[in-house]
């Protein structure tokens, strides 16, 4: 479903580096892989690399045989819209926005309103365990709950690829441990793919794979 293969990326300045060369990565439906690595190494590049946010220096990038490289800017912005779910560190939930609004904005850009985008939102809410929540304020939810939100936002509209990047960077253990466990779960509910980016053993030990990233590629240290 992914397919990378020799993957560059370097930064020009004063100071030119290379931020890592010849990554290769395969993916498969409901295949969940964990990125490890030194901090300042490229991981959080590699998946803005992956989801078309970044331009590679060389390489390929294909999801579903499509080739990420040769799209323009607005063939990216739908593709991503439509197929690929993000998780970050910190939560982007709208605090202006109930719950339910919150979860549906994937599905609001992609078009789909009313009682097919409602009955989404209930469904994924009651996933992450907040079935009793979407009328409520993101300032009336925990840390935990609100990364819960940003999951179901994710996985809403059944995306291919989802990446998370450091996803419980802001959570107590007990609250990390949940999420970590909901996101892998969903992930596997929704046949999606995902790449967990993180510097925790922990969380990267619910994934099916852990990957190590270098200035010279990734390597699998922990197959499962």
């Amino acid at each position: 479903m992914l397919m990378v293969r020799d993957l560059r990326k370097s930064f020009a300045g004063p100071r030119p580096r290379t931020v890592f060369a010849g990554v290769d990565l395969d993916l498969a439906p409901g295949e969940y892989v964990a990125v490890m690595g030194e901090s300042g190494i490229g991981k959080s590049t590699l998946l803005n690399l992956v989801a078309g946010l970044d331009n590679a220096d060389g390489g390929s990038i294909k999801l579903d045989g499509v080739e990420l490289t040769t799209l323009d800017d607005d063939a990216l912005t739908i593709l991503r819209r439509a197929h690929l779910g993000f998780v970050f560190q910190a939560f982007h939930v709208l605090p202006y926005l109930t719950v339910s609004q919150n979860v549906a904005l994937p599905l609001s850009l992609l078009g789909i309103v009313g009682t097919q985008a409602q009955s989404r939102v209930a469904a994924m809410l009651a996933g992450v365990g907040l079935a009793e929540r979407g009328a409520g304020m993101p300032s009336e939810l925990s840390g935990g709950e609100l990364q819960r939100v940003a999951i179901a936002r994710a996985l809403v509209h059944t995306p291919r690829l989802v990446l998370a990047d450091e996803p419980t960077g802001n959570l107590d253990p007990e609250s990390a441990g949940q999420v970590l466990r909901l996101l892998r779960e969903q992930i596997k509910v929704n046949n999606a793919a995902g790449i967990l980016v993180t510097h925790s053993q922990v969380a990267a030990q619910t994934c099916d794979r852990i990957l190590q990233l270098t200035s010279v590629g990734l390597r699998d240290i922990a197959p499962r």
